[in-house]
């Protein structure tokens, strides 16, 4: 399977050159937030596989605008052909935020998923916006990430955790893929496709 990610910045690859077949051969997207609706809804338009996403910190606008003809999958286990696809959304808090939560009221929220996470036998992708506590995440207060992702981590084993938030072009310390035990971390910024 292969897939597209996309987080944090509209690549202009698609969005400013777009082709219809800068699309072929794709056969999910997933993005992991901090993108304009229109953006999604204009790929959406394209994509004849089906855009899932999470919202990052930045998507309050999602609530009054969510981007059309794509699936939310914030607290939920989406599974396609097969594939089992976690989605965790928002950053740590830093300041007032719809989508910005505390290192507890992430826990909570993993915490709400357990029947889920049972019925489905866990599952194969971690989408969040944030990155794991000390996994590619940031040295500084807004770019933390999350503990309880690494409990998910450390749990389930899945084939891969894609996050966003952290731009490459914060820091050469951000890399674009690494590994965390038997977990391929992928850090989704503006636009990455991969084979599953």
């Amino acid at each position: 399977m292969r897939i597209l990610v996309l987080a944090d910045e509209e690549s202009k690859y698609f969005w400013d050159h777009f082709e219809q077949s800068k699309l072929d051969g794709i056969d999910l997207i997933l993005s992991c937030g901090d993108l304009k609706p229109e953006y999604l809804s204009f790929l959406a338009t394209f994509a004849k596989v089906p855009i899932l996403y999470v919202r990052g910190n930045h998507d309050d606008v999602y609530e009054e605008r969510p981007p059309e003809g794509c699936i939310c999958i914030e607290d939920n286990i989406y599974t396609y052909q097969g594939v089992r696809i976690l989605g965790l959304g928002g950053s740590i808090r830093y300041k007032q935020g719809k989508n910005q939560y505390t290192q507890s009221e992430m826990r909570w929220r993993v915490r709400k998923l357990w029947w889920k996470l049972k019925r489905n036998k866990g599952f194969d992708i971690l989408l969040t916006h944030a990155p794991a506590y000390h996994v590619n995440d940031g040295e500084d207060g807004p770019h933390e990430g999350f503990e309880a992702f690494v409990d998910l981590l450390e749990k389930y084993k899945p084939k891969c955790f894609i996050h966003g938030h952290v731009h490459m072009t914060y820091s050469r310390s951000h890399k674009r893929e690494s590994v965390y035990k038997d977990t391929r971390v992928i850090n989704g910024f503006e636009k990455y496709i991969f084979d599953f």
